[in-house]
């Protein structure tokens, strides 16, 4: 992590029980390196016992991720990063619009049955990756479900979630594997238009569609961390963590250049 990207980080970052008057003892490192080697992680794809020795004990920065992962610390350290990106690119720090869609990926032989499945559409044995995005592409919310399970099943829990968290959200365009009675169950119960982006019959070859090329990047930054070419969590809540930390990756390695305003 660079000076500047450290600078970035290091007030958005949750602050320990110990320093909030909750008791407990000192860090033995500092936080700075311990988020060093759980983005070297993430972005090299190494094995948690397999952590570089420049970097503290394993045991230590897995302790420290499982901590934040189970206080949804990696989660909020997220959010606050990505509002001040979007307060950076001049947009207001709530979103108004975003865009949904899934990414099948193969599971390692550590996912258990009970959270992988087959996906009959990309042939894809191993999980599945939910994920809305705002129209800079900076991550809103995410949810890991086994492969097999349908888009329209898994985007009703997700919005239901994304919406809760994000009380300005409106609007949200989608492919087509979205249509049915999703779009009334948005527009009815979570006040969310979906708006269904088609590819036209007349079209051939590779087209770009509106708005849906947003969240397809998005899913091609998550394929350069190769942590996430593979699932290779245990659970799918850190599986959703590794997400939420490569996103993080995303707006910190350039945190002086401001962030493309286009949508």
């Amino acid at each position: 992590m660079s000076e500047a990207e450290w600078a970035v980080v290091r007030p958005l970052r949750p602050e320990p029980g110990r320093l909030r008057g909750r008791g407990g003892q000192p860090e033995a490192y500092c936080h700075r390196v311990i988020l060093d080697a759980i983005r070297y992680l993430v972005d090299n794809g190494t094995k948690w016992r397999a952590m570089p020795a420049d970097f503290p004990p394993w045991d230590r920065v897995y302790a420290f991720f499982r901590r934040r992962r189970g206080h949804g610390l990696v989660k909020e350290f997220h959010d606050r990063l990505r509002r001040k990106v979007r307060d950076q690119a001049g947009r207001d720090p709530e979103p108004s619009a975003g865009v949904i869609d899934s990414q099948s990926v193969k599971a390692d032989a550590v996912v258990g049955a009970d959270s992988r499945g087959f996906d009959g559409g990309k042939l894809i044995n191993g999980r599945k990756r939910h994920a809305v995005v705002d129209t800079l592409g900076l991550l809103l919310g995410v949810l890991v479900t086994a492969a097999d399970i349908g888009d329209r099943a898994a985007a009703q829990v997700l919005l239901a979630k994304v919406a809760a968290a994000h009380h300005q959200l409106a609007l949200v365009w989608a492919d087509g594997g979205y249509t049915g009675s999703l779009v009334e169950y948005g527009l009815t119960v979570l006040a969310l238009v979906l708006a269904i982006v088609k590819l036209s019959d007349y079209m051939r070859g590779f087209v770009v569609l509106p708005k849906r090329w947003i969240v397809e990047r998005f899913f091609a930054h998550l394929m350069r961390s190769r942590r996430l070419v593979r699932d290779f969590e245990r659970s799918t809540g850190s599986a959703e963590a590794m997400v939420y930390w490569s996103a993080t990756m995303l707006m910190t390695r350039c945190p002086a250049r401001p962030w493309p305003s286009r949508a």
